[in-house]
């Protein structure tokens, strides 16, 4: 059973993260990395209000639609195209202010404005999925913003991908 999560709505960004960094560990518990994936995916929604957040994972040479928040979204993006795409190739995290400025931006969602996506890694560095989110703000994302987020993924990674054996 999962544990209530709570955000001070008042508290400012850097606290939010640490709120986050704090109930990560107690959250994400499940053996299933798609569980661990939907409350990832609901607590940073709860903890920032973007418009959506939420997974793709690399399945071949195209990444596909994983747990997420927020309105439908693509199913499918291919390699070599789109923000997410970017992330992957370049295994780094991208932050977009613009996203109309974006060469080959796929726009899943007309409300969404500016964008940032992590890669989640195995233990080999290996980029197993992003993580996107998308806000209805321009330019709402920091470098900051994608430092705390990557660390915080990075330090549940394990939790988040599938296991080499398929069991996760």
């Amino acid at each position: 059973m999962a544990s209530p999560s709570a955000f001070d709505p008042h508290a400012t960004r850097a606290e939010r993260y640490d709120q986050l960094d704090e109930q990560c560990p107690a959250l994400l518990t499940d053996a299933s990395a798609v569980a661990n994936q939907a409350n990832f995916a609901a607590l940073v929604h709860m903890a920032f209000g973007w418009h959506w957040v939420g997974f793709y994972s690399v399945d071949g040479d195209e990444l596909v639609l994983g747990p997420f928040q927020g309105p439908v979204a693509c199913t499918r993006l291919r390699r070599g195209r789109g923000v997410c795409a970017a992330a992957w190739e370049r295994n780094e995290a991208v932050v977009v202010q613009d996203v109309d400025a974006f060469p080959g931006h796929v726009a899943c969602s007309p409300e969404s404005r500016s964008e940032m996506v992590l890669p989640v890694r195995d233990e080999e560095g290996n980029v197993w999925a992003v993580f996107d989110i998308d806000s209805a703000q321009p330019s709402d994302f920091t470098d900051e913003d994608a430092r705390r987020l990557q660390c915080i993924i990075d330090g549940v990674a394990g939790r988040l991908i599938q296991s080499k054996q398929g069991n996760g």
